[in-house]
């Protein structure tokens, strides 16, 4: 799972009381903790897009005299897992910026991401979520912005099992009407990460008010689906590029279809005898470039 700092359950303790902008400083000490042992209080307030001030007046919410009390907490945080800042702290500029340097620590990291899924509490989770969902008469799925290939996945690929899933994805602003028809026998599963989009909490608002459970697969413990999801499944999404990763959470959906599909395997391969056949029947697929007819 994710890596854990010694303050992390303090601070999602009283995270719910902080101002937004302590919020922001709180949330990357939780995602990275080792960064508090490793860089400047400056830089620390750079990468979480905060003020210096800001991390002083966290320190002093959390209960301590000053910042460098907070960072002495975390002196012991710097030994990580290979795919953490302080390993790249130490590496330096060793494996490269670019080519295959970069690409390298990339896939070393991703594979380190996917290897924390393996971690007890992790699997726990995964078990619980899909026992969640396989109870559920039908399974609403909402993904936007980045977060749409891993709905759109999962959703995709339950479809070759049967029709227990909705992808709230309507065009035209209608995605949501489709829980016109939901009731407390199904669920809305949401996956969202930081910044969250408005409009999947906003429709993971509605199906509660419905009477539907609601899961999460999302970043962090102090993401706003936790707080209302019966089971949620964190995921890492630090990169060394620029951008969010969500191989991790792909991973999920696929591990979750598994699970879902292993619950009953007789009919699971009953379905995708049918879809196989249909398929078939329509020609969709080729094993070399067709010719084209002159």
């Amino acid at each position: 799972m994710l890596q854990k700092g010694p303050l992390h359950a303090h601070i999602i303790e009283r995270f719910d009381d902080m101002s937004e902008q302590l919020q922001q400083a709180a949330r990357h000490i939780l995602e990275h903790p080792q960064e508090v042992a490793l860089v400047s209080m400056r830089e620390l307030a750079r990468n979480a897009g905060v003020q210096p001030s800001t991390m002083t007046r966290l320190a002093k919410f959390l209960g301590f005299s000053g910042y460098e009390d907070l960072r002495g907490q975390h002196a012991d945080v710097i030994r990580v897992s290979a795919d953490g800042f302080a390993a790249r702290a130490m590496q330096g500029d060793e494996a490269g910026t670019s080519g295959e340097g970069l690409a390298h620590r990339m896939l070393q990291s991703l594979s380190a991401q996917i290897g924390r899924l393996c971690e007890p509490e992790a699997l726990s989770r995964l078990s619980q979520l899909a026992e969640r969902l396989a109870r559920a008469r039908r399974i609403y799925v909402l993904g936007l912005r980045s977060c749409h290939s891993v709905a759109w996945h999962f959703h995709y690929v339950m479809t070759l099992l049967g029709e227990k899933t909705v992808h709230l994805d309507g065009p035209a602003g209608t995605g949501g009407d489709a829980l016109i028809r939901a009731t407390a026998d199904d669920i809305l599963l949401a996956i969202s990460i930081n910044p969250y989009s408005r409009y999947t909490l906003e429709i993971a608002e509605t199906a509660l008010e419905k009477g539907m459970g609601v899961v999460a697969i999302t970043d962090s413990e102090v993401s706003p689906l936790v707080a209302i999801a019966e089971h949620s499944v964190l995921f890492p999404t630090e990169s060394h590029t620029f951008f969010h990763t969500l191989t991790p959470a792909l991973a999920i959906s696929e591990v979750l279809c598994g699970l879902l599909a292993s619950h009953d395997r007789k009919a699971a391969l009953q379905e995708l005898k049918r879809v196989d056949s249909y398929l078939s029947s329509m020609n969709t697929y080729a094993a070399s470039i067709p010719r084209r007819k002159i």
